[in-house]
């Protein structure tokens, strides 16, 4: 009898295990795999006729604009990584890395470009890795792509040594940008911008599981985070902007709309308390995610003006 149930004892541990394997590789792939089908996540978007008109003519601009430059990264795995250049202000020693949200790529990013080179500024549009045409085959979620973004600021301080460097990014961009000054940076870095990012990766999966889906933390987000470490090599919870900022002397500007429910709202003040580095906050009132700069635009790059002239 006692064998008997011993038995039963190892079939059952082994039928668990292989339920909480599978649930993580599920998991991982809906999340983190760039090639499937993310609308779960981020759902459609409301758009008219005009607005998707003019980001079609502000991709032509970003295309017609600039051109492609690529460096390799060996951050966990050998990838070429792309970039959209545009270096047409030449008396101006300010660069912008614009970096792009979840699931998006650079070219999402040519309105935010084009407004910054008007500015006088060059400009750097990054694909993050798995995103665009860049290479990789999962979603970092802003860790192992901020020493990408090292990567490139490297890049523009070889071109010019007195390039003043302003990191600015939208969403998982702008967890990639907080993550990114919890570095030690080159003094070429000056400023960075963060417009409506999570406290960390563990915490945003775990809010969508509960929006989306009714689930609890564990097993699942458990399961999901086992087999990121795997297959990408990094853990949720190490991927925290909050922890980053921690140790970050980058000043920051800190932008959240208030009716976002994406990346909650909340997640602004965690954030922004938790930061070491001189520090301003912009709340845009009645803006969802990612949509800061639509609602108010005339608030959202006056803020970003008199930041940057404060800091450069």
């Amino acid at each position: 009898m006692g064998i008997v149930i011993l038995i039963i004892i190892i079939i059952l541990c082994i039928i668990l295990a292989t339920i909480y394997w599978w649930i993580g590789n599920y998991f991982y792939k809906i999340s983190l795999n760039p090639k499937t089908d993310k609308e779960f996540a981020i759902g459609e978007l409301a758009q008219t006729a005009e607005e998707i008109k003019r980001q079609e003519n502000e991709k032509k601009w970003l295309t017609d604009n600039s051109k492609d430059v690529y460096i390799t990264s060996t951050n966990n795995g050998i990838l070429k990584l792309h970039a959209y250049e545009i270096n047409d202000n030449e008396d101006s020693n300010v660069w912008v890395i614009v970096i792009h949200g979840y699931m998006s790529s650079g070219s999402g990013m040519a309105t935010f470009a084009h407004e910054f080179n008007k500015k006088g500024y060059n400009i750097l549009v990054t694909d993050l890795r798995g995103h665009g045409n860049s290479q990789g085959d999962y979603i970092g979620m802003g860790w192992h792509d901020r020493l990408d973004i090292i990567d490139w600021i490297n890049y523009i301080i070889k071109k010019n040594q007195e390039s003043q460097i302003i990191i600015y990014g939208i969403s998982m961009g702008a967890a990639t940008t907080m993550m990114t000054t919890g570095e030690k940076l080159p003094s070429n870095v000056k400023l960075a911008i963060a417009d409506c990012g999570y406290t960390s990766a563990w915490d945003e999966f775990s809010y969508q599981l509960k929006r989306k889906f009714k689930l609890p933390e564990f097993p699942v987000l458990y399961a999901a985070n086992g087999s990121c470490k795997r297959h990408a090599k990094y853990s949720f919870k190490e991927a925290s902007s909050v922890e980053q900022v921690k140790k970050s002397n980058t000043p920051t500007l800190f932008i959240h709309g208030d009716s976002d429910d994406f990346v909650p709202f909340n997640m602004l003040d965690t954030i922004y308390n938790s930061a070491s580095c001189k520090k301003e906050k912009l709340v845009i009132k009645n803006a969802d995610h990612g949509e800061a700069a639509s609602v108010n635009p005339e608030l959202y790059w006056s803020t970003i003006d008199k930041f940057i002239n404060k800091y450069m």
